[in-house]
């Protein structure tokens, strides 16, 4: 079976993690095209599709979700999963996990009823200070943010073998995983 993992990327995190599900999707014998979200021109031929976005203002990047509502018809005919990368680990302890829990679903839900994936996970990202304007980078450390690389790549590779095992589910006939 044949996987696109398309992605749209800000500074490279978003990109980096679409290439290593690629890779373990290759390992687990899929056929596999890892391609930024402008580079695709169509959905043919492929039985599956992953599409991550960067998050920007609580949202996918323009690009990201444009791609998906115009697409919307074709992803509906395939297997779906998404991902989101955001910066929820960067944030000050104590609005964490409220943080990521509201990001999740809002992100989730805002395309769900569009192309019905199989699942959504939201991933952290790396959040660098030079991102940033100096004011805003005083602002969030002194309210307890951090910058640095937050991304748990032993959770992605479970979720991209989750996926690897969803699509072999879905080719002897048996329900694809979540």
């Amino acid at each position: 079976m044949r996987v696109l993992i398309g992605y749209s990327s800000a500074h490279g995190s978003t990109a980096e993690i679409a290439r290593r599900i690629g890779e373990l999707l290759e390992q687990d014998g899929l056929a596999v095209d890892t391609l930024a979200i402008p580079q695709i021109t169509d959905l043919h031929g492929y039985d599956a599709v992953v599409l991550g976005s960067a998050i920007h203002q609580q949202a996918w990047m323009p690009e990201a979700a444009e791609f998906v509502h115009r697409h919307a018809a074709e992803l509906l005919a395939r297997l779906v999963w998404l991902f989101s990368v955001g910066m929820s680990d960067a944030l000050p302890r104590l609005v964490r996990g409220a943080a990521r829990t509201g990001q999740d679903r809002r992100l989730a839900q805002a395309l769900r009823d569009v192309v019905h994936p199989r699942g959504h996970r939201l991933f952290s990202g790396v959040a660098q200070a030079e991102q940033f304007p100096a004011w805003i980078r005083v602002l969030f450390r002194c309210a307890g943010g951090r910058f640095g690389d937050f991304r748990d790549w032993v959770q992605i590779e479970a979720w991209a073998r989750g996926i690897a095992e969803g699509v072999r589910s879905s080719r002897s006939g048996q329900q694809p995983a979540q």
